[in-house]
């Protein structure tokens, strides 16, 4: 894709996201936008970077930790993992994300605060901020947290010196109105669990449903192939 195109998907995400949240009677500055860059080469990054876009997100630990490498340069990126991961993958994602969406185990809390704490690269004192992935919807595809064992996993997080606990992360069905479901039950949830006091974010809502999701809270949402096109 051009570098043109892609400035010109970011502008409309942007303005998709700005009308969203005044219809939704909410500051647009509250909603951050970002860009789901997963399988795409380092050109198409630095073409959106370019272009103002500074939130990038990756799903996989290793192809996360190249980009990162490769783009050092781009000294105000900023990467969110997004994807499911594996405590074993835990040690590239310590080292080069700047905000974990998917933490999804008391024992994943465990071992990313354990790698937060270790490395070498974080400035002293670094608090790694990370949401909860929640399977609100109970789909067996899909990872997360179920919403009975949420309050644990709270806890777990909360526990860990060299973590930050966020908020709240899920992945709706692809129908609108289910997806809107999902989305309520998710700030319910949050409700249960301390509020926006305790968990600010909401990361919800991609290219299809940015609108309905925005209408519901979410103060993140994650948007690939409206940006880049499709994989």
């Amino acid at each position: 894709m051009s570098r043109s195109s892609i400035a010109d998907n970011l502008a409309s995400v942007r303005d998709r996201i700005h009308r969203a949240a005044i219809a939704a009677s909410r500051d647009p500055s509250e909603i951050r936008l970002i860009a789901v860059s997963k399988t795409k080469p380092p050109l198409a990054i630095r073409e959106a970077y370019e272009a103002g876009q500074r939130l990038f997100g990756e799903n996989y630990a290793q192809e996360l930790a190249q980009k990162a490498d490769e783009l050092v340069d781009l000294h105000d990126i900023e990467w969110h993992f997004i994807g499911h991961l594996q405590t074993n993958k835990a040690k590239y994602v310590a080292r080069a994300a700047h905000v974990v969406h998917t933490v999804d185990s008391a024992a994943l809390a465990r071992e990313l605060g354990k790698r937060v704490a270790k490395d070498d690269h974080r400035r002293e004192g670094f608090r790694m901020p990370v949401l909860v992935e929640v399977n609100v919807g109970a789909e067996p595809q899909k990872h997360g947290t179920s919403p009975a064992e949420l309050g644990d996993i709270l806890d777990a997080v909360d526990k860990e010196p060299a973590l930050q606990l966020r908020g709240l992360m899920t992945m709706p069905p692809h129908d609108l109105e289910a997806a809107r479901r999902v989305f309520e039950a998710l700030v319910s949830l949050r409700r249960l669990h301390g509020g926006r006091a305790r968990l600010p974010e909401l990361s919800m809502g991609m290219s299809d449903d940015l609108e309905v999701a925005i209408a519901c809270g979410a103060t993140l949402v994650r948007v690939g192939s409206a940006i880049f096109g499709s994989r």
